[in-house]
């Protein structure tokens, strides 16, 4: 999975500052945002193998960003959120989520979610 690019979208710096650095100590390539307002430009200027998306950002929902990001592309999306109830998950995963992480993880359990989303979309 090494050099794979990731692009995570968090408005919580803590959370972006640790999955930036557990994902860059295992070679992936990793692209940070705080906030939606960007994340469709950036997602189709970096193209990632994987987007990391958070629900509740102070500008956008996640659910609408992911809608959008899946009628253009195939790439997995792997919601990270502090919202755990049942509702939300299946909201997120009928609207293209790939998996729901709730936080906090680990980050061994995050990547091995990656590594099972781009097995399930790479030929």
């Amino acid at each position: 999975m090494s050099g794979l690019r990731v692009l995570v979208v968090d408005d919580d710096v803590a959370i972006l500052r640790a999955v930036r650095r557990g994902l860059e100590a295992h070679g992936y390539r990793v692209d940070v945002l705080q906030s939606g307002a960007e994340v469709l430009t950036e997602f189709r200027r970096s193209r990632p193998d994987v987007i990391l998306l958070d629900l509740l950002l102070p500008d956008a929902d996640g659910v609408d960003l992911c809608r959008a990001i899946r009628a253009e592309a195939n790439v997995p999306v792997i919601v990270l959120s502090a919202v755990g109830d049942d509702r939300r998950k299946v909201q997120a995963l009928d609207e293209g989520a790939d998996d729901y992480l709730v936080k906090p993880f680990s980050m061994a359990e995050l990547e091995a979610r990656i590594r099972a989303a781009i097995r399930r979309t790479t030929p």
